[in-house]
Protein backbone atom coordinates (compact mmCIF):
# COMPACT_ATOMS: atom_id res chain seq x y z
CA UNK A 1 0.00 0.00 0.00
CA UNK A 2 1.35 3.43 -0.95
CA UNK A 3 1.64 6.14 1.66
CA UNK A 4 -0.78 9.05 1.49
CA UNK A 5 -0.04 11.82 3.96
CA UNK A 6 -2.35 14.13 2.06
CA UNK A 7 -5.34 12.42 3.63
CA UNK A 8 -4.10 13.65 7.03
CA UNK A 9 -4.85 17.26 6.12
CA UNK A 10 -8.50 17.09 7.12
CA UNK A 11 -7.53 15.60 10.49
CA UNK A 12 -5.05 18.33 11.42
CA UNK A 13 -7.58 20.45 13.38
CA UNK A 14 -8.37 17.35 15.41
CA UNK A 15 -4.68 16.78 16.14
CA UNK A 16 -4.18 20.40 17.19
CA UNK A 17 -7.12 20.20 19.62
CA UNK A 18 -5.65 17.06 21.13
CA UNK A 19 -2.28 18.82 21.31
CA UNK A 20 -3.86 21.44 23.56
CA UNK A 21 -5.09 18.69 25.90
CA UNK A 22 -1.61 17.13 26.01
CA UNK A 23 0.04 20.47 26.82
CA UNK A 24 -2.52 21.35 29.50
CA UNK A 25 -2.12 17.95 31.16
CA UNK A 26 1.68 18.16 31.06
CA UNK A 27 1.86 21.72 32.39
CA UNK A 28 -0.68 21.15 35.17
CA UNK A 29 1.01 17.92 36.26
CA UNK A 30 4.47 19.49 36.27
CA UNK A 31 3.42 22.55 38.28
CA UNK A 32 1.56 20.45 40.84
CA UNK A 33 4.49 18.03 40.96
CA UNK A 34 6.91 20.85 41.73
CA UNK A 35 4.65 22.14 44.50
CA UNK A 36 4.50 18.67 46.08
CA UNK A 37 8.22 18.03 45.62
CA UNK A 38 9.35 21.07 47.65
CA UNK A 39 8.05 19.89 51.07
CA UNK A 40 8.91 16.31 50.08
CA UNK A 41 12.54 17.26 49.50
CA UNK A 42 12.64 18.93 52.93
CA UNK A 43 11.19 15.79 54.51
CA UNK A 44 14.03 13.78 52.95
CA UNK A 45 16.54 16.20 54.50
CA UNK A 46 15.01 16.10 57.98
CA UNK A 47 17.31 15.44 60.91
CA UNK A 48 14.86 12.81 62.14
CA UNK A 49 15.26 9.33 60.68
CA UNK A 50 11.56 8.47 60.94
CA UNK A 51 10.61 11.58 58.96
CA UNK A 52 13.23 10.81 56.29
CA UNK A 53 11.86 7.27 56.08
CA UNK A 54 8.46 8.68 55.06
CA UNK A 55 9.98 10.53 52.13
CA UNK A 56 12.05 7.52 51.11
CA UNK A 57 8.98 5.26 51.26
CA UNK A 58 6.98 7.70 49.13
CA UNK A 59 9.65 7.74 46.44
CA UNK A 60 10.06 3.96 46.50
CA UNK A 61 6.35 3.47 45.79
CA UNK A 62 6.28 5.68 42.73
CA UNK A 63 9.59 4.31 41.48
CA UNK A 64 8.60 0.69 42.03
CA UNK A 65 5.08 0.66 40.56
CA UNK A 66 4.63 1.05 36.78
CA UNK A 67 3.10 4.39 35.84
CA UNK A 68 0.26 2.78 33.90
CA UNK A 69 -0.71 0.80 37.01
CA UNK A 70 -0.74 4.06 38.98
CA UNK A 71 -3.10 5.59 36.41
CA UNK A 72 -5.47 2.62 36.72
CA UNK A 73 -5.38 2.76 40.52
CA UNK A 74 -6.35 6.44 40.55
CA UNK A 75 -8.93 6.26 37.75
CA UNK A 76 -10.56 2.90 38.53
CA UNK A 77 -9.45 2.01 42.05
CA UNK A 78 -9.95 5.18 44.10
CA UNK A 79 -13.65 5.64 43.16
CA UNK A 80 -14.27 2.08 44.38
CA UNK A 81 -12.41 2.83 47.62
CA UNK A 82 -13.99 6.22 48.29
CA UNK A 83 -17.47 5.52 46.93
CA UNK A 84 -19.33 5.19 43.62
CA UNK A 85 -20.51 8.79 43.76
CA UNK A 86 -16.90 10.00 43.71
CA UNK A 87 -15.24 9.76 40.32
CA UNK A 88 -12.34 11.37 38.50
CA UNK A 89 -12.40 12.56 34.95
CA UNK A 90 -9.61 11.15 32.79
CA UNK A 91 -7.87 14.54 32.87
CA UNK A 92 -8.07 14.78 36.66
CA UNK A 93 -6.83 11.21 37.10
CA UNK A 94 -3.90 11.87 34.80
CA UNK A 95 -3.01 15.14 36.49
CA UNK A 96 -3.07 13.58 39.97
CA UNK A 97 -1.09 10.51 38.94
CA UNK A 98 1.56 12.30 36.92
CA UNK A 99 1.96 15.06 39.51
CA UNK A 100 2.58 12.69 42.43
CA UNK A 101 4.82 10.52 40.27
CA UNK A 102 6.87 13.50 39.08
CA UNK A 103 7.13 14.81 42.64
CA UNK A 104 8.99 11.66 43.64
CA UNK A 105 11.68 12.27 41.02
CA UNK A 106 11.81 16.07 41.27
CA UNK A 107 12.20 15.85 45.06
CA UNK A 108 15.29 13.70 44.59
CA UNK A 109 16.78 16.30 42.25
CA UNK A 110 15.94 19.10 44.66
CA UNK A 111 17.41 17.18 47.56
CA UNK A 112 20.68 16.81 45.64
CA UNK A 113 20.60 20.48 44.67
CA UNK A 114 20.06 21.59 48.27
CA UNK A 115 22.89 19.39 49.50
CA UNK A 116 25.16 20.86 46.80
CA UNK A 117 24.73 24.40 48.13
CA UNK A 118 27.78 25.47 50.11
CA UNK A 119 27.13 24.67 53.76
CA UNK A 120 28.87 27.90 54.70
CA UNK A 121 25.92 29.90 53.37
CA UNK A 122 23.57 28.03 55.65
CA UNK A 123 25.87 28.54 58.61
CA UNK A 124 26.14 32.25 57.83
CA UNK A 125 22.36 32.57 57.66
CA UNK A 126 22.00 30.77 60.98
CA UNK A 127 24.64 33.02 62.53
CA UNK A 128 22.61 36.03 61.39
CA UNK A 129 19.49 34.50 62.97
CA UNK A 130 17.71 34.20 59.63
CA UNK A 131 14.55 32.08 60.13
CA UNK A 132 14.70 28.62 58.60
CA UNK A 133 11.80 29.20 56.22
CA UNK A 134 13.22 32.50 54.96
CA UNK A 135 16.68 30.98 54.60
CA UNK A 136 15.35 28.14 52.45
CA UNK A 137 13.13 30.41 50.37
CA UNK A 138 15.59 33.24 49.72
CA UNK A 139 19.03 31.59 49.89
CA UNK A 140 19.01 27.81 49.51
CA UNK A 141 16.17 27.03 47.09
CA UNK A 142 17.07 29.61 44.41
CA UNK A 143 20.58 28.15 44.16
CA UNK A 144 19.33 24.57 44.30
CA UNK A 145 16.84 25.15 41.47
CA UNK A 146 19.56 26.63 39.27
CA UNK A 147 21.74 23.57 39.73
CA UNK A 148 18.93 21.09 39.02
CA UNK A 149 17.43 22.94 36.08
CA UNK A 150 18.70 20.39 33.50
CA UNK A 151 17.02 17.66 35.55
CA UNK A 152 13.77 19.63 35.62
CA UNK A 153 13.88 20.01 31.84
CA UNK A 154 14.43 16.27 31.47
CA UNK A 155 11.54 15.59 33.82
CA UNK A 156 9.36 17.93 31.74
CA UNK A 157 10.25 15.97 28.61
CA UNK A 158 9.69 12.63 30.30
CA UNK A 159 6.35 13.78 31.66
CA UNK A 160 5.25 14.94 28.22
CA UNK A 161 5.95 11.51 26.76
CA UNK A 162 4.39 9.69 29.72
CA UNK A 163 1.08 11.51 29.17
CA UNK A 164 0.45 9.10 26.28
CA UNK A 165 -0.56 6.56 28.94
CA UNK A 166 -3.68 8.57 29.74
CA UNK A 167 -5.11 7.59 26.36
CA UNK A 168 -5.80 4.17 27.91
CA UNK A 169 -8.62 5.68 30.01
CA UNK A 170 -10.18 7.67 27.19
CA UNK A 171 -8.64 11.14 27.29
CA UNK A 172 -8.18 12.39 23.73
CA UNK A 173 -4.53 13.40 23.68
CA UNK A 174 -2.30 13.31 20.61
CA UNK A 175 -1.84 9.54 20.74
CA UNK A 176 -5.55 8.89 21.23
CA UNK A 177 -6.32 11.22 18.34
CA UNK A 178 -4.02 9.22 16.07
CA UNK A 179 -5.70 5.98 17.19
CA UNK A 180 -9.10 7.38 16.30
CA UNK A 181 -7.83 8.43 12.88
CA UNK A 182 -6.56 4.89 12.37
CA UNK A 183 -10.03 3.57 13.19
CA UNK A 184 -11.58 6.01 10.74
CA UNK A 185 -9.18 5.48 7.83
CA UNK A 186 -7.90 1.93 8.41
CA UNK A 187 -4.42 3.29 7.83
CA UNK A 188 -1.91 3.21 10.68
CA UNK A 189 1.43 4.50 9.42
CA UNK A 190 0.41 8.05 8.52
CA UNK A 191 -1.53 8.83 11.75
CA UNK A 192 1.14 7.39 14.03
CA UNK A 193 3.97 9.14 12.18
CA UNK A 194 1.99 12.39 12.47
CA UNK A 195 1.63 11.84 16.23
CA UNK A 196 5.34 11.06 16.48
CA UNK A 197 6.15 14.30 14.62
CA UNK A 198 4.02 16.30 17.05
CA UNK A 199 5.81 14.82 20.06
CA UNK A 200 9.24 15.25 18.46
CA UNK A 201 8.64 18.94 17.74
CA UNK A 202 7.40 19.48 21.31
CA UNK A 203 10.44 17.76 22.81
CA UNK A 204 12.83 19.76 20.63
CA UNK A 205 11.05 22.99 21.59
CA UNK A 206 11.27 22.17 25.31
CA UNK A 207 14.96 21.27 24.95
CA UNK A 208 15.66 24.55 23.16
CA UNK A 209 13.80 26.63 25.73
CA UNK A 210 15.57 24.77 28.54
CA UNK A 211 18.99 25.58 27.08
CA UNK A 212 18.03 29.21 26.61
CA UNK A 213 16.87 29.40 30.23
CA UNK A 214 20.14 27.86 31.44
CA UNK A 215 22.15 30.42 29.45
CA UNK A 216 20.06 33.26 30.86
CA UNK A 217 20.57 31.99 34.42
CA UNK A 218 24.33 31.60 33.88
CA UNK A 219 24.58 35.13 32.49
CA UNK A 220 22.64 36.54 35.44
CA UNK A 221 25.04 34.74 37.83
CA UNK A 222 28.07 36.29 36.09
CA UNK A 223 26.65 39.74 36.54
Amino acid sequence: MQLDFGMMTKYMPYFFRSLGVTLQLTAASLLLGIVISIPLSLIKLSRYRAVRAIGTFYTSIFRGVPLLVQVFIVYFGLPQLIGPSFTFSAFQAGCITFAFNSAAYISESLRGGIMAVDVGQREAAMALAVPYGKMMKDIIFPQAIKSVMPSLVNEFIGLLKNTTLISTVGLVDVLRASQMVVSDTYRAFEPYITAAAFYYVLVMAISFLGKQLERWVNKSDQR
